[in-house]
């Protein structure tokens, strides 16, 4: 029994649940920076309080689940990536740590409030730097990685960096419209059109960009007749991404599923783009 696209299929998942559920939360430590008050960071806190860590248990089935089902891919992925993936992780740490330090030391709060800002930042930047790179492929020799550890580092790699920290600033604005009244979520649904706009902009832009990275993937989306199949993904993407610009303005629980709905369809899109 062939049991590749088993594991491909949990591994993909695992990466969504992973990109949704963590991506609200390190989209609030980026907006936490924005907070007008100490008693928003407070709020924003704790909307998320409960549950930041935990989100954080995709990514560790993502990473076992390669190096398990896929040694060979891993033993290339990683040697690839080795940079941005560094620069997760620490921001990761650095930034649990602030969470944690903000409550217990309340001399230095202002020091601890940065730090979960810039943590946020920098793992959702990083992030967004290996799915660039991911996207782009790697040079491989002899079944291994034949470039360096800073090959990932291009200008296709940084602008998919910055369209994922405008993804999940729109995750977390939606969460917070979601989580929170009054003031801060009216700053909440201006913050979300503010983040679909930029993260509208950056979908377009890497959809026509990547068929220039690997001409592969320009004839699966515009050759005939893969377009006329392939033409709803990007019809209903900015069918969502209208819904949610209406729902962000008015209602309280439609914006944070829409969103969802738009990382759903960009990760469709993505999947049809690399698979198999």
């Amino acid at each position: 029994m062939n049991i590749v696209p088993v594991w491909t299929l949990i591994l993909g998942v695992g990466v969504f649940f992973y990109v949704v559920l963590d991506g609200f939360d390190l989209g609030i430590g980026m907006l936490y920076g924005f907070a007008a008050s100490r008693q928003d960071r407070n709020l924003m806190m704790n909307s998320i309080a409960p549950i930041w860590d935990g989100n954080e248990t995709w990514l560790v089935l993502g990473g076992t689940g390669l190096f398990a089902a896929f040694p060979l891919a891993f033993s290339i992925i990683l040697p690839a990536v080795y940079f941005p993936i560094l620069v997760m992780l620490l921001a990761l740490v650095f930034r649990g740590v602030a969470f944690e330090f903000r409550f217990r030391d309340a001399e230095h709060r202002g020091l601890w409030d940065h730090a979960f800002c810039y943590g946020s930042a920098a793992a959702t930047f990083a992030q967004g730097m290996v799915l660039g790179a991911f996207i782009q492929g790697f040079p491989v020799s002899g079944r291994q990685f034949a470039g360096s550890a800073f090959d990932c580092i291009t200008l296709f790699s940084v602008f998919t960096g910055i369209a994922l920290m405008c993804g999940y600033c729109l995750l977390g604005a939606c969460w917070l419209i979601l989580k929170t009244e009054g003031a801060l979520q009216a700053r909440a649904r201006r913050q979300a059109r503010i983040a679909l706009a930029a993260t509208a902009a950056a979908v377009g832009v890497v959809s026509l960009w990547t068929p220039f990275v690997d001409p592969d993937i320009a004839r699966r989306w515009f050759s005939w007749p893969n377009i006329a199949f392939l033409s709803p993904v990007p019809l209903a993407t900015l069918a969502v991404s209208l819904l949610l610009w209406r729902a962000a303005a008015k209602n309280t629980v439609r914006p944070f599923f829409y969103a969802v709905a738009l990382f759903t369809l960009s990760y469709l899109g993505i999947a049809i783009s690399l698979f198999p």
